[in-house]
C-alpha cells in the first residue's frame, strides 16, 4: 500500500517521498520468529541474543564509569547503550559531507546524548529542578525538550552516569528504554486528567503499561523501536498518526468512552500514515492490547534488514484485517469490539495558551523556540511555577510546555514571569508552529544544522510577516529536520525541511529539500497526509526566512479564503512556480 492510498484525502501528494511494502518474497528468510525461527540474520540481532541490552547497565556503573570512555566494550558503546538511553554525540567540527562516509567511531565525540524518559510528559518542579541541575552540573547547561515529550541533555561522561541516574531515579525518573529496540516512551496527552473538554484520562492506562512492560526482558528484544501513544483528549493531541501502536479516545454508541486502537505508523525515509484496526478498546483492556501489539511485533516483525524492521513494513504485508485477527485469536483473552472512529479535533492539539481546568483553575501552554531551553532556565520555571502555587507541568509532543493548576488571578502574573524566559504563552504563528531535531552541532546522522538556522529564521519572519499575523488561518507549521530521518516530522508540516547537501549556483552547500503542504488530523485538517514535494525545490540552510516569507506571502494572496483554505489545502494544489 502506497503512502497516497492510506490518507485517501483528496489532494495528497503524488508523488510521495517513499513507499512502504513489505519485503519481496525470497529464498531468504525475513527473521520473523514465529516463521523463521530465533537464529539471528544479522550482526545486531547476534550481539543482541547473546547479551540483551538492559545487561550493561552494571557494566555502566561497575566498570566503565571507573575506567572512562576507552574502556568501554565498542558492541555496548554503539548497541546496548542505547537501552538506557545513551548515545555517543558527534565530535565538533565535522562537516555534513562526511557524515555518510565516516564510520561511527570516527564521528563520535567522547561525550553522550542522554535522554530522560517523561511517559505520559508528566513532571513536578521536583523533577524539573534535578534535571536542571543534572543539566548544569554533568551538562553544559544543555536541555533540549523533544517532540515526543522527553528532555535530552548533551556533553553527559560516563564517569558521572551513575550519580545521574541515582539523582534522577530518586525522584521518580529514568533513562530505561528511552532508546534502542525496545518500547520507547508513551505518548500521553499533555492535559490528561486536568481537560474540562477531556473524554477520558489515559494516565491509568499509561501507568500501567510502564509499570509492566518498561525494563521487561521480555520486551527488550524488538526488530527496531516501538513507539505508542495514548490520548483521551478531543484534540487528538499525541501525533497517533505516527506511532507503531496509538490509542485516540472515542464514545462508542453503546459501550460509552474508550479507544480507537491505530497502529502501523512512522515517518523516516519510508513514511506511512498508521491505521486503525477497527475496534473499540475498554479502558481496563488498553494495556492487554497494548502488550498483544507490542508482542506481535516481537515475534512477526522482521528483522533481516533493519531498514525494513519497523512495524509499518509488517502493516504492510498483512493489511489491518489480518493484523486484528493475529491479535486477538493469539494475543488476546477475547475479542475486542467494532468500534468507531474518532471526529475530526476541534481545538489545536498543543495547547498553547490559556485554558481552563475542570477543577476552575487554568492550564497554560508555552512554547520555547524549537524546543531548546537550558539548565538554568529549567530552574528558574521551577521557580516561577512554585512561585504561582502550583508543582505540577508537562511536556508536549510539540516541543512546548504546559504549566498546570494555575489560579486565575494569577495566570497573567504567570504569564509574564515565562516571557521573561523566553517561554511564550501568546507567541507569534511561526513560533508556535516551528520545530527543529538536533541537527548537526550533537547528532552523528544529521548533513546540516538546525535548532540555530530555524532559531535565527523564527526571529527573522516575526518582523518580516507582522503584517500578515491577522490575515493567517492558522500556524504555520516549520519542521527543519538535519537528515532525512525525520525526526522532526518533515512530511507532516505545512513546510518540512529535510536537511542535506544542496547545489546553489554552481556551489555544494548545507541546505534542505522542500516539503509542502503535510499535517495530521487537527481542527484544520479532517485527516492526515503527507506533504509534496516539488522538483528541484530546495533551500540553503540560512534561507529558510527568504523560501518561507515568499511561500507564505504567496499563499495569503492565491488562498480562496472565502473557503477557509489552509496552507496545506493550497499547497497541494498550487503550481510548482508558485512553489518556489
Amino acid at each position: 500500500m502506497t503512502i497516497s492510498e492510506t490518507t485517501a484525502r483528496p489532494g495528497a501528494s503524488a508523488r510521495p517521498e517513499g513507499r512502504v511494502r513489505a519485503p519481496r518474497p525470497s529464498s531468504k528468510p525475513n527473521g520473523q520468529w514465529k516463521v523463521d525461527g530465533t537464529e539471528p540474520l544479522n550482526a545486531n540481532e547476534e550481539w543482541k541474543q547473546q547479551d540483551g541490552g538492559l545487561s550493561v547497565r552494571e557494566r555502566i556503573e561497575q566498570t566503565y564509569a571507573a575506567g572512562g570512555f576507552a574502556s568501554i566494550d565498542p558492541t555496548d558503546l554503539h548497541g546496548r547503550f542505547r537501552w538506557w538511553g545513551l548515545y555517543t554525540q558527534r565530535k565538533p567540527g565535522i562537516d555534513g559531507g562526511r557524515t555518510a562516509t565516516l564510520e561511527p567511531h570516527e564521528l563520535e565525540d567522547e561525550y553522550f546524548m542522554l535522554r530522560v524518559r517523561i511517559d505520559g510528559g508528566q513532571l513536578t518542579t521536583e523533577q524539573l529542578r534535578v534535571i536542571a541541575g543534572i543539566s548544569t552540573e554533568f551538562g553544559r547547561d544543555t536541555a533540549d525538550l523533544t517532540d515526543r515529550q522527553n528532555v535530552q541533555l548533551h556533553w553527559i561522561r560516563v564517569e558521572d552516569v551513575p550519580e545521574i541516574w541515582r539523582r534522577l531515579e530518586g525522584v521518580g525518573l529514568e533513562t530505561t528504554e528511552a532508546c534502542g529496540d525496545v518500547p520507547r516512551v508513551v505518548l500521553g496527552s499533555p492535559v490528561a486528567g486536568i481537560a474540562a473538554d477531556e473524554l477520558i484520562d489515559p494516565t491509568p492506562a499509561i501507568d500501567e503499561i510502564t509499570s509492566r512492560f518498561i525494563g521487561d526482558e521480555s520486551l527488550a528484544n524488538l526488530p527496531r523501536k516501538f513507539k505508542s501513544a495514548i490520548t483521551g483528549h478531543p484534540s487528538q493531541d499525541v501525533v497517533h498518526e505516527i506511532n507503531d501502536v496509538a490509542f485516540v479516545a472515542v464514545e462508542h454508541p453503546t459501550l460509552g468512552v474508550g479507544y480507537d486502537l491505530w497502529v502501523g505508523g512512522g515517518l523516516s525515509v519510508a513514511p506511512r500514515l498508521a491505521e486503525r484496526l477497527g475496534v473499540w478498546v475498554a479502558p481496563d483492556r488498553v494495556a492487554e492490547a497494548w502488550h498483544g501489539v507490542a508482542q506481535i511485533f516481537r515475534d512477526y516483525g522482521f528483522r533481516r534488514l533493519r531498514n525494513r524492521a519497523r512495524l509499518k513494513f509488517l502493516l504492510a504485508e498483512w493489511g489491518p484485517e489480518k493484523f486484528r485477527e493475529v491479535l486477538e485469536t493469539e494475543y488476546l483473552d477475547s475479542p475486542l469490539p467494532d468500534g468507531p472512529s474518532a471526529p475530526t479535533p476541534s481545538t489545536p492539539g498543543d495547547h498553547v495558551g490559556v485554558h481552563r481546568q475542570k477543577d476552575g483553575r487554568f492550564y497554560v501552554g508555552v512554547t520555547p523556540i524549537v524546543g531548546r531551553v537550558s539548565g538554568p532556565t529549567l530552574a528558574k520555571l521551577a521557580d516561577v511555577i512554585e512561585a504561582h502555587g502550583s508543582t505540577r507541568l508537562r511536556t508536549t509532543p510539540h516541543q512546548k510546555l504546559v504549566v498546570l493548576d494555575i489560579p486565575e488571578e494569577r495566570v497573567e502574573s504567570l504569564i509574564a514571569a515565562l516571557d521573561e524566559l523566553g517561554l511564550q504563552s501568546r507567541p507569534s504563528l511561526i513560533r508556535r508552529g516551528t520545530i527543529a531535531c538536533t541537527g548537526i552541532e550533537f547528532c552523528k546522522l544529521a548533513i546540516v544544522e538546525t535548532k540555530g538556522y530555524a532559531t535565527q529564521a523564527v526571529l527573522e519572519l516575526e518582523e518580516r510577516l507582522a503584517d500578515l499575523e491577522a490575515e493567517l488561518p492558522h500556524p504555520i507549521s516549520l519542521h527543519v529536520n538535519g537528515c532525512p530521518n525525520s525526526c522532526a516530522r518533515i512530511q507532516t508540516a505545512d513546510i518540512g525541511l529535510k536537511g542535506q547537501l544542496v547545489t546553489i549556483d554552481g556551489e555544494q552547500v548545507p541546505g534542505y529539500q522542500v516539503h509542502l503542504g503535510g499535517g495530521l488530523a487537527s481542527k484544520d485538517r479532517d485527516e492526515a497526509g503527507l506533504g509534496r514535494t516539488v522538483r528541484g525545490l530546495k533551500v540553503a540552510a540560512d534561507g529558510i526566512a527568504d523560501y518561507a516569507e515568499r511561500v507564505v506571502r504567496r499563499f495569503i494572496d492565491e488562498r480562496d479564503a472565502a473557503a477557509d483554505e489552509t496552507f496545506a489545502q493550497w499547497a497541494h494544489r498550487a503550481d510548482e512556480e508558485a512553489l518556489q
